[in-house]
């Protein structure tokens, strides 16, 4: 559902805003009176280009900051539940689960009518146990900072292995497969829809995005310790921007939102990088190639007729198959495979060769030129 909100949203939406925002614009810089530019014009193909550019920066501008409030303001993690920083010593972390404990044990929590359930009370103790015993052990914490609560299926319950992680080596090794596996999958997609003719702008962007990300994450995945880039500028930067300190990005949560600004920059280079270099000068928005030459042009056009060659010989060759399994109950009767290629003579003549408008229109001109008094089964024209 959510898949069909956004294809709705990025075909739709962007379009629509663009007019009223348009319409808005005119109507505060133009007197009353005065005649605004009418579609079809350079003037407004160039103020509708302008003006999509801004919606749709707006827009991805605003998924940013909703996958951000997400993750850091709406989201929680293990230190945010238990009230302590992401530098917080093993003897912090116990001391403040200590505290917690008295007010949010089931044995002390009030349940009942009006109140929370004795599930709900159970769920949550539990959860600040698992956060305790995860972040008071430095491997699993290791491995929480990085891969967030996957690592916890992985170390298995108590951490006790059976998830098939104990070392860092093992934890590494998993966070690998699934970085290899994300990344892998997302080249093959690029790179089938590069074959297919779709996203051919900005196409050598879009890979070295590709590129950089999975750089980035595995610098995340394999660095003995807590990135740099965290402790001296995406989190400090966090708190001035938003005012608010005691806001933090761990890993796992900060390559969770590259990812979704990864996305929206190929959003971005497929609705905005052909505005940006788009001809008006005709009246419509004309997008240009990036750059691309003619042989480029010659090389997709060269690859459109390839692909359409084998799908008719596909189509071709799933007809054969049809007409074999009709003919099939008639195989042997030699009697009967005559027949039915004399009727399909018959048929073909009838609704193909005669139907043709150019076969129509010579038996038209050839019944003009018979004598109009010629007796019945005459032939010739003299």
């Amino acid at each position: 559902m959510s898949d069909l909100l956004s294809l709705f949203g990025w075909t739709f939406l962007p379009n629509l805003v663009t007019g009223w925002v348009q319409s808005f614009y005119y109507s505060v810089t133009i007197r009353a009176g005065s005649p605004r530019p009418m579609p079809g014009t350079p003037r407004y193909a160039e103020h509708r280009r302008r003006i999509h550019i801004f919606v749709v920066a707006v827009y991805l501008l605003y998924t940013i900051y909703e996958a951000h409030y997400e993750l850091v303001v709406r989201g929680s993690n293990f230190y945010g539940d238990l009230g302590v920083s992401p530098d917080a010593s093993e003897r912090e972390i116990k001391s403040r689960f200590r505290r917690l404990a008295a007010l949010y044990h089931p044995d002390k929590v009030v349940t009942g009518q009006g109140q929370q359930s004795q599930e709900e009370v159970n769920n949550y103790f539990v959860h600040l146990k698992t956060a305790v015993d995860t972040l008071t052990d430095p491997v699993r914490r290791f491995a929480y900072e990085r891969f967030g609560v996957d690592a916890v299926a992985w170390a298995g319950p108590n951490g006790n292995g059976k998830g098939g992680c104990k070392t860092h080596r093992d934890f590494v090794m998993r966070g690998a497969q699934m970085l290899l596996s994300y990344y892998g999958f997302a080249a093959a997609v690029l790179y089938g829809l590069g074959l297919l003719g779709y996203l051919t702008w900005g196409k050598y962007e879009r890979w070295l995005v590709l590129a950089s990300m999975f750089v980035w994450e595995a610098h995340i995945v394999m660095s003995p310790g807590r990135p740099a880039v965290f402790e001296h500028f995406l989190n400090p930067l966090l708190q001035r921007v938003t005012g608010v300190m005691g806001r933090y990005y761990l890993p796992f949560q900060a390559v969770a939102l590259m990812r979704k600004v990864s996305v929206t920059v190929y959003i971005a280079i497929s609705q905005i990088g052909p505005l940006l270099t788009a001809d008006t000068s005709s009246g419509q928005l004309v997008a240009k190639n990036n750059g691309a030459g003619g042989g480029d042009q010659e090389e997709l056009l060269k690859q459109g007729l390839e692909r359409l060659e084998m799908t008719s010989r596909g189509l071709d060759q799933d007809m054969s198959r049809l007409v074999e399994l009709e003919m099939a109950p008639f195989a042997g009767d030699q009697e009967a495979l005559s027949s039915m290629r004399g009727k399909i003579k018959e048929w073909l003549v009838q609704n193909t060769i005669k139907n043709d408008p150019m076969v129509r229109d010579a038996l038209g001109r050839g019944l003009q030129r018979r004598r109009v008094d010629a007796p019945a089964g005459a032939r010739g024209t003299k």
